[in-house]
This record gives C-alpha cells, structure tokens and sequence, in this order.
C-alpha cells in the first residue's frame, strides 16, 4: 500500500513494500558477482540448505546455498574454508537481512588460479602477444613434425595414430618433456628452444592431455608464452579437451581443440581446411570477450527471470523461515534452560538470607548502626529547628509595625482605639492616641488640612 499525503505528496512505504524494493533493486544491480573469503557461523540445516558468514580482515556478509546447489560442492566446507563463490546480493525481506544467495562455491585455490590466469592474459594481451599479424603460417605439408609433450603421456599416442592413418610418410621427431609439475613449464621451454637450435622440423605440436586447471597449468606460464612467440618454428598449441583454454593456446600460431586435432590440421592437404580454422581462431579471439559477457548477461537475466517467477523460490524463502524457526527455538529453549538455572540460584540466595543466624546478624548490625547514629541525628535535627526559629523571628520582625515605629513613624488611633488612616475619619475637637516607638501621646484634633 502507498500512502501519500495532501502537503507535499511525499510517498510513505511501508515496511514489506520497502524490503521487497530494496531485493529487486540489489538482485538486478548485483546478478553474478564473484567473492573470496572466508567461511564462519556456518550452519547446515536439515532442510539441506546452508547459512554462514563470508569475511575477510575488515568486514563480514552473510550467506545463504540452497540444497540444489550446495550439492555440487566438491570441498568439505566448513568454518574457515577459505572459498571462492559466485552469486546475486539479495534481501531476506521478513527480516530485512541483506544477504548473498551463493549459487557456485569452490576452493581458494581454484579460484585463486582463475584469476591469476585472467590477470596473465590480460598483461600478455596489452604486450601485444596475442596479435594476429605476428602469427606464422602453417604449413600445408610439413615433412617433420616436432611433437613437445610426453613420451609416455595419452596425447603422443593419439597424435602418432593420426598421423599414421592420414599422412604415413610423414616424419615425427619428439622432444621429449615434463607436463605437468612445478618444473614442467622449464622443461617444455628447453624442448622448444632445442628444435629451434636444430631447425629439423617445419612445425611443433606442444600440448598434452587433459587434466584439472592445475594439472594443466604449467601451459599458463608467462616464461613459457614468450618461448613460444619468439620460436622461429610454427607452434600449434594443443593443451587438453576442447573446453580447456591455456595460455599457450592464444600465444601459439594455432590452438588445436585437442591433440588428435592438431595431428589432423598438419596431416591434411586442404589449404581451405587450415585457412578457416585460422580464420575461426582469429575471430575467437576478436568476439572471445564481447560475446562470452553478452551470453553470460543473457543467461543470468534469463535466470534471475525464472528463478523469481519459479515456485522453487518462494519453497526456498519458505524453507529458509523454517530454518530461522528451528533456530530461534533451539535459543529461546537454551535460554529458558539458562533463566530457570539463575531463578535457582537467587532462591537459593534468599533462602540463605532468610535464615535465623542471618536475620539475627543483620538485625544486630542495624541495631549497632541506631546506636551510633542517633545522638548525630538528633544533634542536627535540633540545629536544623533553631535555624528554622531564628529565620522565622526574623522575617517577623521585618514586617513588625513596632520596626517600623522605630524609623521615625507613628500610629495614630482614636478613642475607640482604631486605627486613623484618613482625615475623614476623625472629626475637630476629638481626642486622639499618636504611639511612638517610645511611648504615647495624647491630642486635640483643632485644625485639618487636605
């Protein structure tokens, strides 16, 4: 209900009104955030959902996962998990809670790695490493190729076996390296700058197969980005699935969606093939930023959309107040518990002070404290009436007509003894009393004047 007054036509919100505003303006303006943090006052109720407090060094946010997504969680959280989320700043209107309704949790370090990984690409990208004018050409039928990955590893076996099917005569010389660990990226260097010193290959497949981000991330090295830029020799990077993206990828001359498809782009013969993979490539770079961010609006907009139209989240708003409930029961129960244990103790204070031996040591406290105070209260209660007497004598005799007598006034009466106060009451040849304020007078009135 709006309520607007006749003066100035100011709107007046109520309460519910004003949170359900304050939510719909905080979800659109904050969909998808990231957070790191640490978790604390993490409580995972049996309703599967989870309430916990997200801080740092300085300040704190409370959190809410519903069971749908919790589930996907792969750490074991807990109170000081340092975590990595992803959601929308929300309200929790009946209590007014601004909140985080996370919708994707993972460890510190993952997530630590992603950003690390974007802070990379972007420096590499302003140093102009990325540039499709300084990408070589691939060539179309390669004599030899250089494969620098392990010896052992699935990829070498995937890409032997493509070659041997679609281009037989074609030479492989492996330089063998590491992939993965923390030497991984100084051997995979090594074995790029040896075939460039030996100049026996006319192409270089680097990559490996798949794996986690850490597994993969020795192809994220910055060292590593510029070996490849500056080899003399085109370099195809082929570093796991086709969903994996490394560093090498955007720096190599080509990216390979797998290592298999890489032995396919230097076995076939198909210029067209290899120029429109080239071209695909450039354009991904180009539209990589814009229409990654411009599907990511869309799908959260299209999600936020459902999410606030779907039944599931009034169940979630719903099951969350049971929660909130359940807890307010559990500490309204503690406290009753904790009220009944201090209401024991004070009777049995009382009940201690109610007993003979200390009814009868008080009593002869007060008894000696009587004793001792009462001669001084007497004593100041008598000052207290002398100071009272001597005030009132001497406002009396402030307002005393003999006082008055004695600055040089008198007060004159007739036979009657009244008081004279005007010529009209006293008429000539009567006798009248003049008091002083030492003795009387008597008079003859013979003669008046106005």
């Amino acid at each position: 209900m709006t309520v607007t007054t006749a003066s100035n036509q100011q709107k007046i919100y109520q309460v519910s009104e004003l949170n359900q505003k304050a939510r719909m303006l905080l979800e659109a303006e904050f969909l998808n955030v990231w957070i790191s943090g640490e978790i604390s006052n993490l409580v995972k109720a049996t309703s599967g959902h989870w309430y916990f407090s997200l801080k740092d060094n300085k300040a704190q946010i409370k959190g809410a996962m519903f069971r749908g997504n919790n589930r996907n969680v792969r750490a074991n959280v807990e109170n000081g998990t340092q975590v990595l989320v992803r959601g929308r700043l929300s309200l929790y209107e009946p209590r007014g809670d601004y909140q985080l309704i996370v919708e994707l949790m993972e460890p510190a370090g993952e997530g630590l790695l992603k950003q690390e990984f974007e802070a990379l690409k972007n420096n590499l990208l302003k140093m102009g490493l990325f540039d499709q004018d300084s990408k070589q050409v691939i060539p179309k039928e390669p004599k030899r190729v250089g494969l620098v990955t392990s010896p052992t590893g699935a990829a070498v076996h995937d890409i032997l076996t493509v070659l041997q099917r679609r281009s037989p005569q074609t030479e492989v010389i492996i330089y063998p390296t590491m992939v993965q660990g923390k030497q991984a990226a100084d051997n995979i260097m090594w074995a790029i700058n040896t075939a460039n010193v030996r100049q026996e290959v006319d192409v270089l497949i680097v990559g490996r197969g798949g794996g986690s981000l850490e597994d993969l991330w020795s192809f994220n090295d910055e060292g590593l980005a510029h070996t490849i830029y500056n080899s003399a020799i085109p370099v195809i990077s082929a570093v796991g699935h086709e969903v994996d993206v490394s560093i090498s990828d955007f720096v190599a001359d080509l990216r390979a969606p797998t290592p298999s498809a890489a032995a396919e782009i230097v076995s076939t013969d198909n210029s067209e093939l290899v120029t429109k993979v080239r071209n695909l490539h450039s354009r991904l770079i180009r539209a990589y930023a814009h229409q990654h961010q411009a599907n990511k609006n869309q799908q959260s907009q299209l999600k936020r959309s459902l999410s606030l139209l779907h039944p599931s989240y009034q169940l979630q708003l719903a099951q969350q107040k049971n929660d909130e409930l359940q807890m307010a029961l559990q500490r309204a129960i503690l406290s009753k518990l904790e009220s009944a244990k201090q209401r024991d103790n004070i009777n049995r204070e009382r009940l201690s002070s109610l007993s003979p031996k200390h009814a009868l040591s008080s009593a002869k406290q007060r008894l000696e404290y009587a004793n001792s105070a009462l001669p001084k209260l007497m004593q100041a209660r008598l000052i207290k009436k002398q100071n009272q007497f001597n005030s009132a004598t001497e406002k009396l005799n402030i307002v005393s007509p003999l006082a008055t007598l004695t600055r040089g006034y008198s007060i004159t009466t007739n036979k009657d003894g009244k008081v004279i106060s005007d010529q009209t009451q006293i008429k000539d040849g009567e006798l009248v009393k003049i008091r002083l304020a030492n003795g009387e007078l008597t008079a003859n009135i013979t003669r008046q004047t106005d």
